[in-house]
């Protein structure tokens, strides 16, 4: 989830910067152009003054005499020219030069600079310059009125560079450039605090969920942080486990008492039984069946105690070499399985795990049991011993008829049985059992399909003393 929400939270806030980043630049742009213009306007008004008193010659043209006031113009424009580099000139209406700096620079015919000669004949100064972005070489041209008697008589046109104001404009966007760099990366860090302190609690659920799903009772959520609606989910959904632990325990006990209850008058009913036999013919087959499903019943009810009592009960977890385990528990097999005809080994090197040997060897004995019993005579179970980072599994494979695709998602459900084993011995219990014991010392139990027949069961357990602890779930949340 976090790997959602952050990028759209970011996003969002890149998205707000940029909304205050984009105008800013632009007026810093904007304000940097208008303090250039504001100080040409003042220039060219001050051209226009000097010019304003220069006296012309007859019909408007200039006068040969010398000219104090047009000598004191003159040398303004050249003194400006020389200091800033800006191009100013004053330009009688026919655009000849009454002064200008450099002398060679005249108004064009046609552009930009045209437009703001014709605009400042009309009596008013030329509109501003359209704006001038850091990467645009444009020039600021500025035209205003030389006015004389209400007429007028000249305009003064200044053509200035605009590397420096673009310098200034691009610094500026530099520094909010920084600005905001510095705030995504606060808002990033917020952002990621932020989704942090939401999620962890989501995260903890997550977590604790999968626990109780897979068998482990006694983990809680923490509710210590965050958002006031995620504690309160948090105390409900540790109402809720309570809830059914208590139910689950309720059941767990029912079966323990049920099956230990019904186990006396079951072994009275099965001696009065054998009692009736002894007044039967030994082939009578009413009899025998009635004894046989006696004894499975029987049978059936101690499983359904072991279930119980495997459910309820926490392992003994120690350091434990499941190696020499199975290979103490196939040379226990070997023996029912040499009498079937079926060729059972072992490849059990030294392993260390932490597991519970007691429940281990349990485990075991009903997996090596199931795999001896459904390989047909001449068929080879095998039983390997490996370690994988952190856990430790032991693989059982067969060579027998295997299961269907449908029938691995159901092994291991209580009394499910294959519809093709039904004539087998057994209670379809066997296999809980062992995944309930697995599930108390943190190990799993898990089914395939073996190659080129039969079936793998894979048998994994904790290699470390934390990891069986909390798969365990001796540490509440």
């Amino acid at each position: 989830m976090r790997t959602r929400l952050l990028p759209l939270l970011i996003v969002l806030m890149a998205a707000v910067l940029l909304a205050l980043g984009v105008p800013l630049a632009v007026s810093v742009a904007a304000a940097q152009q208008q303090k250039v213009v504001v100080d040409r306007i003042d220039d060219t008004a001050r051209f226009a003054a000097l010019a304003q008193f220069v006296a012309d010659g007859p019909s408007g043209s200039r006068r040969t005499a010398p000219d104090e006031r047009l000598e004191t113009l003159r040398r303004e424009l050249d003194s400006y020219y020389g200091v800033y580099g800006i191009r100013a000139g004053v330009f009688y209406r026919n655009g000849s030069a009454m002064a200008n700096a450099p002398v060679d620079w005249f108004v064009p015919t046609t552009g930009e600079m045209r437009g703001a000669f014709d605009e400042a004949l009309l009596s008013r100064r030329s509109h501003d310059p359209r704006q001038v972005w850091p990467w645009q070489r444009s020039r600021l041209i500025v035209a205003s009125p030389v006015i004389r008697d209400g007429d007028v008589v000249a305009v003064v046109v200044t053509d200035s560079p605009t590397g420096q104001m673009r310098s200034r404009t691009l610094r500026g966007w530099l520094f909010i450039g920084a600005g905001e760099i510095a705030a995504m990366l606060l808002a990033v860090g917020a952002a990621l605090r932020l989704t942090g302190w939401v999620l962890k609690p989501v995260r903890i659920l997550d977590a604790t969920t999968h626990d109780i799903a897979t068998g482990r009772l006694k983990s809680r959520v923490a509710f210590g942080s965050g958002p006031p609606e995620l504690r309160r989910l948090a105390r409900s959904f540790n109402e809720m486990a309570d809830n059914v632990e208590d139910v689950l325990e309720q059941q767990r006990a029912f079966v323990a008492d049920a099956s230990h209850q019904l186990r006396n008058p079951l072994s009275a009913l099965l001696l009065r039984i054998e009692l009736l036999a002894l007044e039967l013919p030994e082939d009578n087959e009413e009899i025998a069946s009635v004894r046989t499903e006696g004894k499975r019943l029987a049978q059936v009810l101690d499983d359904l105690l072991d279930l119980a009592l495997a459910e309820h009960v926490e392992a003994d977890l120690g350091l434990t070499d499941i190696g020499a385990l199975a290979e103490e528990r196939v040379a226990a097999w070997s023996p029912a399985a040499g009498a079937k005809g079926v060729r059972l080994t072992g490849d059990c090197p030294p392993t260390t795990a932490w597991a519970d040997p007691i429940t281990l060897s349990s485990a075991l004995d009903a997996v090596i049991d199931n795999a001896v019993k459904f390989t047909p005579e001449g068929g080879t179970v095998e039983v390997a011993v490996s370690a994988d980072g952190d856990t430790s599994t032991v693989v059982v494979t067969d060579t027998g008829p295997g299961l269907t695709d449908e029938e691995l998602a159901r092994v291991g459900d209580r009394f499910w049985r294959s519809g093709r084993h039904q004539n087998v011995k057994g209670s379809g219990l066997g296999l809980s059992i062992t995944r309930a014991l697995l599930a108390a010392g943190g190990g799993s139990i898990g089914y395939a399909h073996h190659e080129p027949r039969g079936l793998r069961v894979t048998v994994t357990v904790p290699r470390h003393a934390e990891t069986g602890q909390d798969a365990q779930g001796f540490t509440e949340r």
